[in-house]
């Protein structure tokens, strides 16, 4: 046992102080004896307007990385998440390894990251060719692209919401969310995938999945599916999609 309410597993999730939906999401398909304890990554300037204003975010994440993981460390996880998913796409199929090495040396833990969880949950599905969207700036959209093309996968389309601060991203509301979705869809798709953690889609992915007739990936349920099933957790969960629900 490792604590009381964590009986079967404690998860790190390493999120940006500025995230306010990863722990939401995670919480609302909560299993019995599993909890969550989150670590900060502080962001004193979460502007991101443009490519340069990104690139700038992702140098205070990777500041801060160490003090979060340090901090999760003292309760003592099973696993590391990482609740933050530019960063693990950045450098594309390598870029996303050396990032998890780095962690697991960092840890001694098992590591899940969003863009391994993507990679793993399209091959689950069977899906090759894909759209994508972000909140992010095109220099992340395209460290995206690349990573799905190394994958294996077909990008058909992939398109950046463009938010200018990192807490815009969680203000983002359903219609547009749809709107964008519509944008990228065809029939050639075989998936639709989100990225970026604190965009509030798990909800909204679920019920599209049944109106599209096609799998729509929220990052943070393919996350949580991964992790989950790396640990040896079959447990299936309404209501954050097709992968939590089936496999």
């Amino acid at each position: 046992m490792t604590n009381v309410g964590g009986s079967r597993a404690v998860f790190g999730v390493i999120v940006p102080s500025t995230n306010t939906v990863v722990e939401h999401d995670y919480w609302r398909a909560a299993l019995p004896g599993v909890t969550y304890r989150a670590g900060s990554m502080y962001i004193p300037n979460p502007v991101m307007g443009d490519d340069e204003d990104f690139q700038g975010l992702l140098g205070q994440i990777r500041a801060a990385i160490d003090t979060a993981v340090r901090d999760v460390l003292t309760a003592e996880p099973d696993r590391m998440v990482m609740g933050m998913s530019a960063e693990t796409f950045w450098g594309g199929v390598a870029g996303n390894a050396a990032f998890e090495q780095r962690l697991r040396d960092r840890t001694g833990l098992p590591v899940t990251t969003g863009a391994s969880s993507c990679r793993a949950a399209l091959r689950k599905l069977g899906c090759r060719r894909i759209a994508v969207f972000s909140p992010y700036q095109p220099i992340a959209d395209r460290e995206v692209g690349r990573f799905f093309t190394e994958a294996g996968f077909e990008v058909s389309a992939i398109t950046g919401l463009r938010c200018p601060t990192a807490m815009d991203i969680a203000r983002v509301r359903e219609d547009r969310l749809r709107a964008v979705v519509t944008e990228i869809d065809g029939p050639d798709v075989d998936a639709i995938v989100q990225v970026g953690t604190n965009l509030s889609f798990v909800a909204l992915a679920d019920r599209l999945e049944t109106e599209l007739g096609k799998p729509v990936i929220a990052i943070n349920a393919a996350t949580l599916w991964n992790a989950l099933r790396e640990h040896g957790f079959d447990d299936r969960v309404e209501g954050a999609g097709r992968l939590l629900r089936e496999f």
